[in-house]
């Protein structure tokens, strides 16, 4: 019998993010991305470990709870108690999965600790995953000399047009600063269920792609 394939899940433990215009916006991670993730991934069979940037207890974006996650993101006991990114090694994981909220443009994307994890991972051929506004937590994956771990990667991202018409302005466009490490963003139709794989790199766009992303990392772990 193989052995249980064994994924890393970081989630954000931002709480606001710094808007364009200098005002503070209440974030955090998105509801349905970790619930909905954690369900199709243990329902395959994978062990789940979530870990937060200092082992912070996460905060939920409370513009995702709409009466549908609400009990499940408070019966989740993983995010009470979240392990810390830090002290954590990619030998130990089969996977690393980012799920979105805004949280990840706030913490993860600056994340010296989340950069060296996910070149660890790409580089001995492990899955990478990052969901909606989780690629934003890629763009720590930048090594010594300068260079970008995902270069020349397609991928999905949370859109430039899908954060215009969800009416926040936002610091900076994940896309448009993954692009300029020279990652190939290849946007679905706004809303769509859209889901990318390029080698061991898994990309959603968008919280309607939370099942189709997790089922496809299952699928390839």
């Amino acid at each position: 019998m193989d052995a249980m394939k064994k994924l890393l899940m970081v989630v954000s433990g931002a709480d606001s993010l710094t808007m364009a215009d200098g005002t503070s916006h209440p974030t955090g991670f998105w509801a349905e991305e970790v619930v909905e993730s954690v369900r199709v991934l243990r329902e395959a069979g994978v062990e789940v470990t979530v870990a937060t940037p200092g082992g912070v207890v996460p905060t939920v974006d409370k513009a995702s709870l709409d009466g549908t996650f609400d009990e499940a993101v408070a019966s989740l006991a993983d995010l009470r108690a979240p392990a810390t990114l830090e002290s954590l090694k990619a030998a130990n994981f089969d996977a690393i999965y980012l799920p979105g909220g805004h949280g990840p443009m706030a913490d993860l994307a600056f994340s010296d600790a989340l950069g060296t994890l996910l070149a660890e991972f790409h580089d001995s051929g492990k899955l990478v995953a990052a969901l909606c506004h989780g690629p934003a937590g890629l763009l720590s994956a930048v090594r010594a000399d300068g260079s970008f771990v995902f270069a020349g990667k397609e991928m999905a991202v949370f859109s430039d047009e899908e954060e215009r018409q969800g009416g926040l302005d936002v610091p900076y466009s994940v896309s448009g600063r993954l692009a300029e490490l020279g990652a190939r963003l290849a946007p679905g139709e706004p809303w769509s269920s859209t889901v990318i794989v390029d080698g061991r790199l898994v990309t959603g766009q968008n919280p309607q792609s939370t099942v189709a992303t997790a089922g496809r990392v299952a699928s390839l772990i």
